[in-house]
């Protein structure tokens, strides 16, 4: 660009700087001024609360309520400035209008006001911004609070800016060879997810935006930034939906490694944290029927260090055909079992066995099996006791005892494993294994969730308004209708990939069945930003797949095939030595502790095992699948003769190779 246009820009940025450090300066001062008023309010209020009225004290309490909100949300504001002082915004593009008018628009990760209240720079997520993702030069358009509205768009810009100074300015029309994009992509990973404001692609945008769908379904390759999209959107929809905030949001994800690895993008983008869990954590918190629920990554560890036997019914045990079999066997229960007898309470009220039945089939037959007890009881109570709580647990126990069936899963789920109903052979040692009360295994574990809920209503969450899914492809059917009914108010965001499932006994052969519980929109992010075209073109070739499109540039770098271990050491020396990040990625827990003995004797390395929360990514060992989610810049996937991948666990092998980004090297 000629001088004069650098000149403005340059010129820009002193004014905007200016306001920004003003701004910064001004608030600091006026938020200690407001938290001193505050207290004194506060100190207030206590020492003359004998001297006021119910009407005034609450008055005094709203009052104090809504400074202390409004301190909040101002402190809040005040911390995104910090954050954005030294590096005020990072794009902008010119658009003109109906009228011919041409506005400059700068964009940053927060909004920036002058004294005229005109906007110095514009948050990301409003939607004039969108233009800068979705749009190269020519015909635009944006949804803003009044309708579409229609410009043209003139230039796109991208800045480097750092200490307020300006140290590039790149005339762009942002696509998949973007320089930007490719700096970002050529630069070496650290220990947490970075952020992808300044680089989010046409594809991804489309899923962070979506306000119009309730739910939406995301199946996305390796590498193509699902995670980070999730995350974004999570921010984008803080800023959109009013009243929405990240205590009414919740992640699910796959470990706590994972949670820690995503720990500091929603901060970054000036936004709390949400709450974040593991489907483990919700079935632990439903089942307290025994003291500990397997874990999906012991589960895993045991399949794949080769402990199962009869693969026949896990098969049948996380299958679609075994919901409509459990349905059935719920439904013949509450066909078949009646009260045995009636009762007499305290000696005054009498209820046959006759007079229950009634009740209990016909009356509250669109109630769940045992929630039919509850609402009894609770009529009983009204009826004669005018709904005392005590009298209404009396009739409770009553009930139950009266019926010919015990409130007994563990029994339920015998009877069930026993019946007619399910359909694939199981041992009696097998059932018996129920009867113990410290651990029940995974895929019994998400059974019994569902006859919990089948037969006396389930869990429900209503202070949460928006899920998020990841690793979708690992959740069977069966926990997607779980999830559902627990939450059944709620926004659900679902993204995966059917190629990186890692449950040997379920997979998908598209996310969009997913739809039949949820009716969301189905979306597909088609290209990869994690690893370069050598790594790529090599995992296609595991899964047969084709259309995968990498953006990374060639970087020249084969992927290396070893097949003797003696060259181990010295390829970890090279690799560390080049690179920020390194990981051996073995098929199971028992390769990866054999290696990590052998080799930290030589090497300062973490090894990474389900219960580890929180590690290095400077070298470390771990398997396949706790890998998922998280990158490095190097990847060696080790294998050893009598454990290796098979070809059953091709969709393991392919997690495995696709978390490295610049060089992978494969130990067979």
């Amino acid at each position: 660009m000629n001088s004069n246009e650098k000149q403005l820009e340059e010129q820009n940025l002193k004014k905007t700087a200016h306001y920004l450090n003003l701004q910064i300066a001004k608030m600091e001062k006026d938020i200690f001024k407001d938290a001193e008023q505050i207290r004194e309010f506060r100190k207030y209020a206590w020492e003359n609360k004998g001297g006021m009225d119910k009407q005034e004290l609450n008055s005094v309490r709203t009052a104090n309520e809504q400074e202390a909100m409004e301190l909040l949300r101002r402190r809040d504001y005040f911390k995104k400035l910090i954050r954005i002082k030294n590096s005020p915004y990072f794009a902008s593009i010119v658009l003109e209008d109906e009228l011919k008018r041409q506005q400059k628009i700068y964009i940053g990760f927060t909004y920036l006001k002058d004294e005229k209240l005109d906007n110095l720079i514009y948050d990301w997520r409003a939607p004039i911004c969108s233009i800068f993702y979705d749009y190269e030069s020519g015909v635009c358009q944006y949804e803003a609070p009044m309708g579409i509205i229609k410009s043209i768009l003139h230039q796109k810009r991208q800045y480097k800016i750092e200490n307020q100074k300006l140290l590039r300015i790149i005339d762009s029309s942002i696509n998949i060879d973007d320089e930007v994009l490719q700096e970002v992509l050529a630069s070496e990973s650290s220990d947490r997810m970075k952020n992808i404001v300044t680089t989010i692609q046409q594809e991804q945008n489309s899923v962070i935006r979506n306000t119009k769908d309730k739910h939406l379904i995301v199946q996305g390759i390796a590498g193509s930034g699902k995670t980070s999209v999730a995350l974004h959107r999570i921010a984008f929809l803080l800023y959109k939906i009013k009243n929405l905030s990240s205590d009414k949001i919740l992640i699910f994800s796959p470990n706590q490694i994972f949670t820690e690895y995503i720990s500091n993008v929603l901060p970054e983008l000036g936004e709390e944290n949400t709450l974040q869990t593991t489907f483990h954590d919700y079935l632990s918190k439903i089942i307290k029927e025994y003291k500990t629920v397997e874990s999906y990554i012991d589960f895993l560890n045991h399949h794949y260090g080769k402990e199962n036997t009869n693969t026949r019914l896990f098969l049948y045990k996380q299958s679609n055909e075994i919901i409509k079999d459990l349905e059935k066997f719920v439904k013949d229960l509450e066909n078949t079992i009646s009260f045995k007898k009636g009762f007499i309470e305290n000696k005054v009220y009498e209820y046959r066995k006759e007079e229950l039945n009634e009740l209990f089939h016909k009356r509250y037959n669109s109630v769940p099996f045992f929630e039919r007890i509850d609402a009894m009881a609770l009529k009983f109570s009204e009826n004669n006791y005018n709904g005392s709580k005590k009298r209404k647990a009396t009739y409770h126990k009553l009930l139950l005892e009266a019926l010919d069936i015990k409130k007994d899963y563990k029994k339920i789920l015998q009877t069930f494993y026993r019946s007619s109903f399910f359909k694939e052979e199981i041992t009696e040692k097998e059932i018996e294994k129920l009867n113990n009360n410290k651990k029940i295994a995974y895929d019994d574990a998400l059974i019994l969730v569902y006859l919990k809920g089948l037969m006396e209503g389930f869990y429900y969450e209503n202070s949460i308004e928006q899920v998020v899914i990841d690793e979708a492809q690992d959740y069977s059917y069966l926990q997607y209708i779980i999830l559902s009914k627990i939450f059944k108010k709620s926004s659900f965001t679902i993204l995966g990939d059917v190629h990186q499932n890692i449950n040997p006994f379920y997979k998908y052969k598209t996310l969009e069945e997913l739809n039949q519980i949820f009716s969301g929109k189905y979306i597909e992010l088609s290209k990869t930003y994690r690893s370069s075209e050598e790594i790529i073109e090599f995992a296609n070739k595991i899964l047969d797949l084709h259309h995968v499109c990498a953006i990374r540039k060639n970087n020249n770098k084969p992927v290396i095939i070893r097949k003797n271990k003696k060259f181990l050491k010295k390829d970890i020396q090279n690799l560390k030595e080049k690179y920020n990040s390194l990981a051996i990625i073995t098929k199971n827990t028992t390769s990866a502790a054999q290696l990590y003995k052998e080799l930290k004797t030589e090497f300062s390395l973490s090894y990474v095992e389900a219960t580890t929360e929180e590690f290095i990514k400077e070298f470390v060992i771990l398997p396949a699948y706790l890998a998922k989610g998280l990158e490095f810049d190097a990847v060696l996937v080790y294998q050893e003769q009598d454990n290796y991948f098979t070809e059953n666990e091709k969709n393991l092998y392919y997690v495995a190779v696709t978390r490295a980004q610049h060089e992978l090297y494969v130990y067979e």
